[in-house]
């Protein structure tokens, strides 16, 4: 199956980044279009898709999101697709988005086809259950990733996350009050999710151009 991709942003960015959605969201939901406006505002080449259970429910069919580890063929199959330049190109996704592609990182950067890994919202234990961690594969990691958090998010807070025994090749940018999908509390934070949108952009993009710069 050959992906279809939203695509936005300038043919000419000197970074693109390959991004799928959250597990019941799709690739064009309220979140995901103000993370690909902000980072379009950066510079950025974005590019969309969406694993196949979700693409089945625009025709009527309500599949249930499947396991994140099953998900990976189709990641790699997206990559592929695309076939963008690998030292231009970033993977990366919203919550169960990015653990896929973090579970495929490695081996894309290995072989030569992605530059980074990038995460907003990463899932790393369900809603309540702090115990349930996702992260062993991402004490190893040896892929260059950059993983957007907010303070306040329920899949992984500032205070737990810190515990973490995560690779050093993971660098984390917490936003404040943030929650899953990056909203902070005005009242509370001082920030609205527009600054934290616009915030997010410009940390992205500044980090894909140092490490692509690196390669």
């Amino acid at each position: 199956m050959t992906s279809h991709f939203l695509i936005d942003g300038p043919e000419d960015a000197d970074v693109t980044l390959l991004f799928a959605h959250g597990a019941g969201a799709p690739m064009d939901s309220a979140a995901m279009n103000a993370a690909a406006k902000a980072l379009v505002l950066a510079g950025i080449r974005i590019a969309r898709f969406e694993f196949g259970y979700m693409a089945a429910r625009r025709s009527g069919q309500r599949k249930p999101p499947p396991k994140a580890e099953t998900l990976t063929p189709e990641y790699l199959a997206a990559i592929d697709d695309l076939g963008a330049a690998g030292d231009r190109l970033f993977i990366g996704g919203k919550s169960m988005g990015g653990r896929v592609a973090s579970m495929v990182a490695d081996t894309a950067w290995t072989d030569g086809k992605a530059a980074g890994l990038v995460c907003l919202g990463y899932p790393f234990h369900p809603p309540g259950k702090p115990a349930q961690l996702r992260t062993a594969h991402l004490e190893k990691l040896e892929t260059p990733a950059l993983i957007v958090q907010g303070t306040r998010d329920p899949f992984g807070t500032r205070e737990e996350v810190g515990g973490y025994a995560l690779s050093p090749a993971i660098k984390l940018s917490w936003l404040a009050d943030g929650d899953h999908d990056l909203r902070p509390r005005k009242s509370v934070s001082g920030f609205s999710a527009v600054d934290h949108m616009t915030t997010m952009g410009q940390e992205v993009a500044g980090w894909m151009r140092r490490v692509a710069g690196n390669r």
